[in-house]
Protein backbone atom coordinates (compact mmCIF):
# COMPACT_ATOMS: atom_id res chain seq x y z
CA UNK A 1 0.00 0.00 0.00
CA UNK A 2 1.30 3.68 -1.04
CA UNK A 3 2.26 5.77 2.04
CA UNK A 4 1.00 9.31 2.74
CA UNK A 5 3.47 12.21 1.89
CA UNK A 6 3.43 14.52 4.79
CA UNK A 7 0.85 16.60 5.17
CA UNK A 8 0.80 20.06 3.25
CA UNK A 9 -1.17 22.15 6.16
CA UNK A 10 2.99 21.91 7.79
CA UNK A 11 1.26 20.56 10.84
CA UNK A 12 2.73 16.89 12.55
CA UNK A 13 -1.05 14.97 12.66
CA UNK A 14 -1.35 12.91 16.03
CA UNK A 15 -4.27 10.75 16.63
CA UNK A 16 -4.05 9.30 20.51
CA UNK A 17 -5.84 6.06 21.13
CA UNK A 18 -6.19 4.78 24.83
CA UNK A 19 -7.03 1.23 26.08
CA UNK A 20 -9.13 2.62 28.98
CA UNK A 21 -9.27 -0.64 31.59
CA UNK A 22 -5.00 -0.89 31.02
CA UNK A 23 -5.33 3.59 31.75
CA UNK A 24 -7.38 2.88 34.07
CA UNK A 25 -5.04 0.40 35.81
CA UNK A 26 -2.09 2.93 35.59
CA UNK A 27 -3.76 5.83 36.82
CA UNK A 28 -5.01 3.32 40.21
CA UNK A 29 -1.80 2.91 40.75
CA UNK A 30 -0.47 6.14 41.21
CA UNK A 31 -3.29 7.37 43.01
CA UNK A 32 -3.36 4.84 45.57
CA UNK A 33 0.13 2.66 45.52
CA UNK A 34 2.71 4.86 44.11
CA UNK A 35 4.63 8.13 46.11
CA UNK A 36 2.90 10.43 43.52
CA UNK A 37 -0.55 9.92 45.31
CA UNK A 38 -1.74 11.26 42.23
CA UNK A 39 -4.18 9.93 39.44
CA UNK A 40 -2.73 10.97 35.38
CA UNK A 41 -3.56 14.16 34.21
CA UNK A 42 -5.33 13.74 30.52
CA UNK A 43 -4.15 17.32 30.09
CA UNK A 44 -0.98 16.93 30.90
CA UNK A 45 -0.42 13.85 29.18
CA UNK A 46 -1.83 15.33 25.75
CA UNK A 47 0.84 18.07 26.44
CA UNK A 48 3.81 15.08 27.29
CA UNK A 49 2.52 13.80 24.12
CA UNK A 50 3.02 16.51 21.79
CA UNK A 51 6.83 17.57 23.21
CA UNK A 52 7.58 13.99 22.93
CA UNK A 53 6.04 13.81 19.53
CA UNK A 54 8.41 16.92 18.39
CA UNK A 55 11.54 15.48 20.08
CA UNK A 56 11.19 12.03 18.03
CA UNK A 57 10.02 14.28 14.73
CA UNK A 58 12.16 16.78 15.11
CA UNK A 59 10.01 19.29 14.64
CA UNK A 60 8.27 22.40 16.59
CA UNK A 61 6.41 22.18 19.52
CA UNK A 62 3.53 24.03 17.96
CA UNK A 63 3.50 22.00 15.01
CA UNK A 64 2.64 18.88 16.68
CA UNK A 65 -1.26 19.04 17.23
CA UNK A 66 -3.26 16.68 18.38
CA UNK A 67 -6.10 15.77 15.82
CA UNK A 68 -8.12 13.22 17.75
CA UNK A 69 -7.93 10.96 20.51
CA UNK A 70 -10.19 8.11 21.66
CA UNK A 71 -10.82 6.48 24.82
CA UNK A 72 -11.84 2.49 24.71
CA UNK A 73 -13.59 0.74 27.43
CA UNK A 74 -16.55 -1.57 28.53
CA UNK A 75 -19.14 -0.67 30.92
CA UNK A 76 -21.71 -1.76 33.13
CA UNK A 77 -25.44 -1.35 32.16
CA UNK A 78 -27.16 1.56 33.55
CA UNK A 79 -29.56 -0.57 35.72
CA UNK A 80 -26.25 -2.95 37.62
CA UNK A 81 -24.28 0.15 37.95
CA UNK A 82 -26.97 1.95 40.08
CA UNK A 83 -26.59 -0.79 42.67
CA UNK A 84 -22.73 0.21 42.81
CA UNK A 85 -23.38 3.59 44.93
CA UNK A 86 -22.74 6.64 43.18
CA UNK A 87 -20.94 4.71 40.39
CA UNK A 88 -23.31 6.47 38.09
CA UNK A 89 -22.85 9.97 38.68
CA UNK A 90 -18.29 8.87 38.99
CA UNK A 91 -18.50 7.42 34.97
CA UNK A 92 -20.06 10.79 34.03
CA UNK A 93 -18.02 12.86 36.34
CA UNK A 94 -15.03 11.14 34.52
CA UNK A 95 -16.77 11.48 31.21
CA UNK A 96 -17.02 15.27 31.34
CA UNK A 97 -12.95 15.25 32.17
CA UNK A 98 -12.74 13.30 29.31
CA UNK A 99 -14.93 15.50 26.91
CA UNK A 100 -13.38 18.69 28.06
CA UNK A 101 -10.30 17.51 27.04
CA UNK A 102 -11.38 16.54 23.49
CA UNK A 103 -11.35 12.80 23.81
CA UNK A 104 -13.68 10.89 22.33
CA UNK A 105 -15.22 7.53 24.62
CA UNK A 106 -16.47 4.73 23.09
CA UNK A 107 -18.04 1.63 25.15
CA UNK A 108 -18.96 -1.58 24.81
CA UNK A 109 -21.24 -3.51 27.35
CA UNK A 110 -19.36 -5.75 29.57
CA UNK A 111 -20.20 -9.26 30.33
CA UNK A 112 -20.92 -11.50 33.67
CA UNK A 113 -18.36 -14.73 33.04
CA UNK A 114 -18.80 -17.08 35.96
CA UNK A 115 -19.49 -14.09 38.27
CA UNK A 116 -17.07 -12.42 37.03
CA UNK A 117 -17.76 -8.65 35.10
CA UNK A 118 -15.10 -8.70 31.90
CA UNK A 119 -14.95 -6.75 28.50
CA UNK A 120 -14.92 -8.47 25.26
CA UNK A 121 -13.66 -6.82 22.08
CA UNK A 122 -12.53 -3.69 23.00
CA UNK A 123 -9.04 -4.45 21.72
CA UNK A 124 -10.81 -5.23 18.54
CA UNK A 125 -12.68 -2.24 18.41
CA UNK A 126 -9.98 -0.20 18.89
CA UNK A 127 -7.69 -2.00 16.31
CA UNK A 128 -10.42 -1.23 13.80
CA UNK A 129 -11.03 2.48 14.68
CA UNK A 130 -7.13 3.68 14.64
CA UNK A 131 -6.70 1.73 11.63
CA UNK A 132 -9.81 3.24 9.64
CA UNK A 133 -9.25 6.62 11.05
CA UNK A 134 -5.63 6.70 10.26
CA UNK A 135 -6.19 5.76 7.01
CA UNK A 136 -8.92 8.89 6.30
CA UNK A 137 -7.64 11.81 8.54
CA UNK A 138 -3.39 10.41 7.58
CA UNK A 139 -2.08 10.81 11.20
CA UNK A 140 1.48 11.58 10.91
CA UNK A 141 1.85 10.33 14.55
CA UNK A 142 -0.17 7.89 16.19
CA UNK A 143 0.11 7.66 19.75
CA UNK A 144 -1.39 4.23 21.37
CA UNK A 145 -1.99 3.23 25.59
CA UNK A 146 -1.64 -0.02 25.57
CA UNK A 147 0.11 -3.03 26.69
CA UNK A 148 -1.29 -6.25 25.23
CA UNK A 149 0.63 -7.83 22.45
CA UNK A 150 -2.69 -8.02 20.66
CA UNK A 151 -2.31 -4.65 18.90
CA UNK A 152 1.26 -5.54 17.23
CA UNK A 153 -0.16 -6.40 13.97
CA UNK A 154 -2.06 -3.04 14.51
CA UNK A 155 1.29 -1.10 14.62
CA UNK A 156 2.36 -3.07 11.70
CA UNK A 157 -0.62 -2.22 9.14
CA UNK A 158 -0.23 1.73 10.69
CA UNK A 159 3.22 1.73 9.59
CA UNK A 160 2.37 0.27 6.25
CA UNK A 161 -0.08 3.66 5.92
CA UNK A 162 3.43 5.36 6.25
CA UNK A 163 2.18 6.54 10.12
CA UNK A 164 4.81 6.14 13.01
CA UNK A 165 3.66 4.46 16.30
CA UNK A 166 4.60 5.86 19.36
CA UNK A 167 3.60 3.41 22.63
CA UNK A 168 3.27 5.15 25.98
CA UNK A 169 3.60 1.99 28.50
CA UNK A 170 3.98 1.63 32.23
CA UNK A 171 5.20 -1.68 34.21
CA UNK A 172 4.83 -2.08 37.83
CA UNK A 173 4.36 -4.36 40.48
CA UNK A 174 3.25 -3.82 44.20
CA UNK A 175 1.70 -6.48 47.11
CA UNK A 176 -1.46 -5.97 49.04
CA UNK A 177 -2.32 -6.34 52.42
CA UNK A 178 -2.85 -10.41 52.23
CA UNK A 179 0.85 -10.97 50.37
CA UNK A 180 -0.82 -10.86 46.16
CA UNK A 181 1.09 -9.41 44.23
CA UNK A 182 -0.13 -7.76 41.40
CA UNK A 183 1.76 -6.52 38.20
CA UNK A 184 1.27 -4.85 35.08
CA UNK A 185 4.14 -5.94 31.63
CA UNK A 186 4.11 -4.72 28.35
CA UNK A 187 4.31 -7.29 25.31
CA UNK A 188 7.90 -7.47 24.13
CA UNK A 189 6.70 -7.41 21.38
CA UNK A 190 4.50 -4.67 21.06
CA UNK A 191 7.53 -2.27 22.70
CA UNK A 192 9.46 -3.57 19.43
CA UNK A 193 7.41 -3.42 16.99
CA UNK A 194 6.61 0.74 17.55
CA UNK A 195 8.46 3.51 16.03
CA UNK A 196 8.73 5.27 19.79
CA UNK A 197 8.22 3.45 22.49
CA UNK A 198 7.87 5.17 25.30
CA UNK A 199 8.73 3.24 29.00
CA UNK A 200 6.55 5.93 31.31
CA UNK A 201 7.44 4.45 34.21
CA UNK A 202 10.81 5.40 33.79
CA UNK A 203 10.18 8.38 33.47
CA UNK A 204 8.52 9.48 36.35
CA UNK A 205 10.37 7.63 38.05
CA UNK A 206 13.39 9.75 37.26
CA UNK A 207 13.57 12.40 40.03
CA UNK A 208 16.58 14.61 38.52
CA UNK A 209 15.23 18.00 39.33
CA UNK A 210 16.04 18.46 35.57
CA UNK A 211 12.45 15.86 35.06
CA UNK A 212 10.64 16.84 37.93
CA UNK A 213 8.93 19.24 36.36
CA UNK A 214 7.61 17.63 33.44
CA UNK A 215 6.78 14.78 35.10
CA UNK A 216 4.38 17.01 37.84
CA UNK A 217 2.73 17.96 34.91
CA UNK A 218 1.31 14.44 34.11
CA UNK A 219 -0.58 14.28 37.57
CA UNK A 220 -3.77 16.17 38.29
CA UNK A 221 -2.58 18.90 40.96
CA UNK A 222 -3.76 18.17 44.00
CA UNK A 223 -6.37 21.13 44.20
CA UNK A 224 -8.23 19.30 41.23
CA UNK A 225 -7.77 15.92 42.85
CA UNK A 226 -11.22 15.36 44.78
CA UNK A 227 -12.97 16.19 41.24
CA UNK A 228 -11.64 13.70 39.45
CA UNK A 229 -10.74 11.22 42.13
CA UNK A 230 -13.64 8.62 41.65
CA UNK A 231 -12.11 8.03 37.95
CA UNK A 232 -11.44 4.75 39.14
CA UNK A 233 -14.33 3.13 40.10
CA UNK A 234 -13.58 -0.06 39.46
CA UNK A 235 -16.07 -2.85 38.01
CA UNK A 236 -13.89 -5.29 37.82
CA UNK A 237 -11.36 -4.43 40.94
CA UNK A 238 -8.31 -6.51 41.56
CA UNK A 239 -9.65 -9.81 41.79
CA UNK A 240 -11.45 -9.83 45.24
CA UNK A 241 -13.14 -6.42 45.25
CA UNK A 242 -16.13 -7.37 42.62
CA UNK A 243 -16.69 -11.09 44.09
CA UNK A 244 -20.06 -12.43 43.79
CA UNK A 245 -21.68 -14.23 47.20
CA UNK A 246 -24.22 -14.51 49.57
CA UNK A 247 -23.02 -11.65 51.41
CA UNK A 248 -25.14 -9.76 53.56
CA UNK A 249 -26.59 -6.18 53.32
CA UNK A 250 -26.68 -5.57 56.77
CA UNK A 251 -24.00 -2.51 58.26
CA UNK A 252 -21.68 -2.90 60.73
CA UNK A 253 -20.09 0.20 62.93
CA UNK A 254 -16.36 -0.30 63.15
CA UNK A 255 -12.61 1.72 62.45
CA UNK A 256 -9.91 1.47 60.38
CA UNK A 257 -7.10 -0.27 61.42
CA UNK A 258 -4.57 -0.56 59.09
CA UNK A 259 -4.01 1.52 55.52
CA UNK A 260 -1.29 0.30 52.76
CA UNK A 261 -1.75 1.10 49.03
CA UNK A 262 -4.99 0.82 48.06
CA UNK A 263 -5.78 -2.37 50.60
CA UNK A 264 -6.61 -1.82 54.73
CA UNK A 265 -8.02 -3.26 57.79
CA UNK A 266 -11.26 -3.17 59.58
CA UNK A 267 -11.68 -3.79 63.04
CA UNK A 268 -14.07 -6.21 63.50
CA UNK A 269 -13.00 -9.37 66.00
CA UNK A 270 -11.89 -11.99 65.96
CA UNK A 271 -10.27 -11.89 62.15
CA UNK A 272 -10.85 -8.29 61.39
CA UNK A 273 -11.97 -7.38 57.81
CA UNK A 274 -10.04 -6.76 54.83
CA UNK A 275 -11.25 -3.93 52.05
CA UNK A 276 -10.11 -2.40 48.42
CA UNK A 277 -9.80 1.32 47.55
CA UNK A 278 -12.79 0.29 44.90
CA UNK A 279 -15.64 -0.66 48.04
CA UNK A 280 -15.17 3.37 49.20
CA UNK A 281 -18.79 4.65 48.80
CA UNK A 282 -17.90 8.30 47.63
CA UNK A 283 -14.76 8.79 49.09
CA UNK A 284 -10.72 8.92 48.48
CA UNK A 285 -8.88 6.44 50.05
CA UNK A 286 -6.04 8.58 50.36
CA UNK A 287 -7.82 10.67 52.64
CA UNK A 288 -8.75 7.83 55.22
CA UNK A 289 -7.01 8.05 58.27
CA UNK A 290 -6.55 4.88 60.89
CA UNK A 291 -8.83 5.23 63.29
CA UNK A 292 -11.61 6.82 61.03
CA UNK A 293 -15.28 5.70 61.82
CA UNK A 294 -17.12 3.74 59.01
CA UNK A 295 -19.92 1.88 58.43
CA UNK A 296 -19.77 -1.86 55.88
CA UNK A 297 -21.67 -4.63 54.36
CA UNK A 298 -20.14 -7.91 54.33
CA UNK A 299 -19.03 -10.48 50.81
CA UNK A 300 -17.78 -13.35 51.64
CA UNK A 301 -14.30 -14.09 49.25
CA UNK A 302 -13.55 -17.33 46.94
CA UNK A 303 -11.81 -18.60 50.12
CA UNK A 304 -15.03 -18.19 52.35
CA UNK A 305 -13.42 -15.57 54.27
CA UNK A 306 -15.51 -11.97 54.84
CA UNK A 307 -14.07 -8.38 53.24
CA UNK A 308 -16.03 -5.19 53.51
CA UNK A 309 -17.69 -4.12 50.53
CA UNK A 310 -19.81 -0.51 50.26
CA UNK A 311 -17.42 0.69 52.98
CA UNK A 312 -18.89 4.61 54.06
CA UNK A 313 -17.43 6.56 55.99
CA UNK A 314 -19.30 8.49 59.04
CA UNK A 315 -18.18 12.28 59.17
Amino acid sequence: MTSFPQSKSGLIRIGVFYDGHYFLQVSNYYNYVHDRRSRISIRGLHDFVRKQVAIEEDEEFHRCQIIDAHYFRGRLSASEASQRGNLLYFERAFDDILMSEGVSVHYLPVRNFHGRWQEKGIDVWLALEAFEMTFYKRFDVVVILAADGDYSPLVRKLHSLGSRVMLLHWNFEYTDEEGNRFSTRTSNELVSSVAYPIAMHEIIDDYSPKSEAIVSSLFVPKTEAKVSHKQGTNWQGSGDATATGTGTDEFHDSTILSLKEGYGFIKFPPNNVFFHFSSLVDYDFNDLEIGDSVQFSLEPKEDGRMMAKEVIVVE
